[in-house]
């Protein structure tokens, strides 16, 4: 979504090239990175509707996201920069099976590299709501981009979506997670375990927030979609707020306040932090990732398109955010569609290699 005359095909094009495929897909021997001019911008959305709960991380030089398509498959996007996700049309990394446990309904699905390997989590059932479950891919190599082995899913005490790994200074795992206080759907808390590994939870579930408050209740009251967010020493979680499929759904902040995250009382909810305006509505699960040179925070969230109730308008926009005097995440406002947006710091196109 660059928006500047030397971006990545144009440049290809002035050297008398085509591009075969989407940059994102080319391999690192065939690129050709440029740094992108002062005054390069880009416009949300990144990702056109549909697409929602956006994952994206940066990882050797390149950008990585992961998606779910159709509710049937993950897959993997490739570029230089986030903005630019759009132009690759991506790897194919996992099919649901035809029938079972994890056939169905596969939703949010995570990338992470732990113990210098790579994980997928993602949520899947078996066409029943209450099954699902917390599922786990393992990857074979050391590219992102597969092959995976499904590894199984993960002891969560009951119904669990959006799955996230959080890691400690001490390199200690844990898993934090949206899921029923009960068996029957109409409330979402978050919970948290220890992993004894990146497949395993070593505990029962405990809880660390709860809907309590009108901003994160409308039409259904709902805590998911943590991501973990950390910066000198401190560990917040963003949360996604309400239903989903509303224009009201936000993001909540808590923080870990004591040294053991499993014991509720050490976190803090520090309240909403990022809502809709009269321009951008149905704000939620975010992702957090830096610039290239690392001196920038960018947040990656979903957005409505429609005022309406549904799910299938959303894409995917990217914003810088700040952090306060106090040290926590400061988003601002959610920036307009297609109001043009300086491209993160130490962007580079990708061009076909000379």
């Amino acid at each position: 979504m660059l928006h500047h005359d030397v971006d990545g095909t144009a440049l290809a094009r002035s050297m008398g090239q085509t591009q075969s495929s989407p940059t994102g897909t080319l391999p690192l021997e065939d690129r050709f990175r440029r740094s992108l001019p002062p005054g390069a911008t880009f416009k949300n959305p990144i990702l056109p509707a549909p697409s929602a709960d956006p994952w994206v991380l940066l990882h050797e030089g390149n950008y990585y996201s992961c998606e779910s398509r159709k509710q049937e498959s993950i897959w993997v996007r490739q570029a230089s920069c986030f903005t630019e996700l759009n132009q690759s049309e991506g790897t194919l990394v996992w099919s649901a099976p035809e029938v079972g446990s994890n056939s169905k309904s596969v939703w949010a699905p995570e990338l992470h590299r732990i113990n210098n390997k790579w994980y997928i989590y993602y949520a899947a059932d078996d066409g029943l709501n209450e099954n699902h479950r917390m599922w786990v891919l393992e990857s074979l190599t050391d590219d992102p981009t597969g092959p995976y082995r499904c590894r199984g899913s993960l002891e969560t005490s009951g119904w669990a979506i959006d799955g996230t790994v959080l890691q400690l200074e001490d390199s200690s795992l844990y898993y934090i997670w949206s899921g029923w206080p009960g068996k029957v759907n109409g409330q979402q808390f978050l919970y948290i375990a220890p992993m004894t590994n990146p497949w395993t939870l070593g505990a029962e579930r405990t809880l660390i927030a709860r809907p309590e408050h009108a901003w994160e209740s409308v039409d259904m009251a709902i805590c998911e979609g943590p991501q973990v967010l950390q910066r000198d020493g401190r560990t917040f979680v963003i949360y996604s707020a309400s239903g989903s499929w509303t224009e009201d759904y936000c993001l909540g902040l808590i923080e870990l306040t004591g040294r053991d995250p499993l014991k509720p009382a050490n976190w803090t909810k520090h309240g909403c932090v990022f809502c809709k305006t009269d321009y951008v509505w149905g704000i939620g699960h975010c992702s957090f990732v830096k610039s290239r040179d690392g001196s920038e925070d960018w947040i990656i969230y979903h957005a409505k398109t429609k005022r309406k109730k549904g799910w299938n308008d959303r894409n995917v926009r990217a914003q810088r955010f700040s952090w306060t005097e106090e040290g926590l995440p400061d988003f601002g406002s959610p920036i307009p569609t297609g109001r043009s947006i300086p491209v993160p710091s130490g962007s580079t196109a990708v061009t076909i290699g000379l």
